[in-house]
């Protein structure tokens, strides 16, 4: 079957990676596309030859027998957009954050459940084949009980989070705008923006979800946080310690080293060394190969299995809604903490 897909929110990564993806896919065609802003639409019906234009979700909705829709809209504007999806009877890509409250998270899981379609964030991590190597050894019990993580993300966007134009942009149809990226307002900063791709990855790995969280920030010029340190205690006792920069140089990639401390071993990732393995105290060690370039992410691989879940040929989610909550119940905890200078409460 042809999957039939919509779009809304016709900006930087949609243009750049989701629809791209999509049509290059062949099972897949992007039959509409929503945004508030007419000559956005022109744009990109003129890049991709879609046709079927609306500035009202809604109106598209009704209009169309779309198979999924993939949400592209700023941050604050996710969890509406996720909703009026799922209940007009498809199966939804959002944009992480999923949405920006606990509230929200609440609300679309219930919509999710409600309709019987299935939720995708677009953590391309939680998406390679050596993410679900790493989850399944730890339910098997590699590591035990896991009692304690420790998470380093940083990437080179200290431009992005200062509201400047993002260098690896400047030849793109759209580029990100301040609007989405760098007010404090609308879900701007490192957390919202990159640090749910950890978190991400840490649940669909760990199983676990947030109790309360304690943060300390250091802000860009532009009012949003550049520098995240937090402390995580985990609803079966563990803790975490959680630390996020957006001021690595631009000659250098991602950085995501996470370390998973467990009563019977550890887990070691690292996407900028490309380690994945179990160190046991045992002495039972195993090391995961991870081929050379792998650690790169990869934005089309949480579009394909989307296109999959439309059109039936797979259940798998590694980035679902619930995992969607669990990470929007940590930032947000996390920035009232930043706020409140108190150790807040998860959920």
């Amino acid at each position: 079957m042809t999957v039939r897909l919509g779009v809304v929110g016709i900006g930087w990564w949609a243009c750049f990676n989701h629809i791209p993806v999509a049509i290059g896919h062949g099972d897949a065609e992007i039959v509409a596309i929503a945004d508030l802003d007419i000559s956005r639409l022109a744009k990109a019906r003129d890049a991709f030859g879609i046709g079927r234009r609306y500035t009202d979700v809604d109106d598209m909705l009704v209009s169309e027998k779309l198979d999924g829709l993939m949400v592209a809209t700023p941050h604050v504007a996710h969890a509406a957009a996720a909703i009026r999806g799922l209940e007009s009877g498809c199966h939804v890509l959002v944009e992480k954050p999923m949405v920006t409250s606990s509230a929200e998270a609440r609300v679309v899981c219930a919509a999710a459940e409600r309709s019987g379609k299935q939720v995708l964030v677009p953590c391309g991590w939680n998406f390679k084949d050596y993410t679900a190597k790493a989850a399944s050894l730890v339910e098997a019990g590699r590591i035990g009980e896991i009692r304690h993580i420790v998470c380093q993300m940083a990437s080179a966007l200290e431009d992005l989070f200062a509201g400047q134009p993002m260098l690896e942009t400047a030849d793109h149809m759209f580029r990100p705008p301040p609007s989405t990226w760098a007010d404090p307002s609308q879900a701007g900063g490192y957390g919202w923006g990159q640090m749910s791709h950890s978190l991400a990855w840490i649940y669909r790995v760990t199983g676990l979800a947030p109790e309360a969280v304690y943060c300390m920030a250091g802000k860009s010029s532009a009012g949003v946080d550049y520098f995240d340190a937090a402390t995580v205690r985990m609803t079966n006792g563990a803790t975490m310690a959680l630390s996020g920069s957006a001021t690595v140089p631009k000659r250098c990639g991602f950085q995501l080293d996470i370390r998973l401390f467990g009563t019977e071993g550890m887990l070691l990732f690292d996407v900028e060394r490309e380690r994945l393995e179990v160190r046991r105290r045992d002495g039972a060690d195993e090391v995961i190969e991870m081929a050379p370039g792998s650690g790169a992410y990869d934005g089309a691989l949480p579009v394909l299995r989307f296109i999959d879940i439309c059109a039936g040929r797979s259940d798998r989610n590694e980035a679902d809604a619930l995992n969607g909550a669990r990470v929007v119940d940590t930032l947000d905890a996390l920035y009232r903490s930043a706020s409140s200078g108190k150790l807040e409460p998860a959920g």
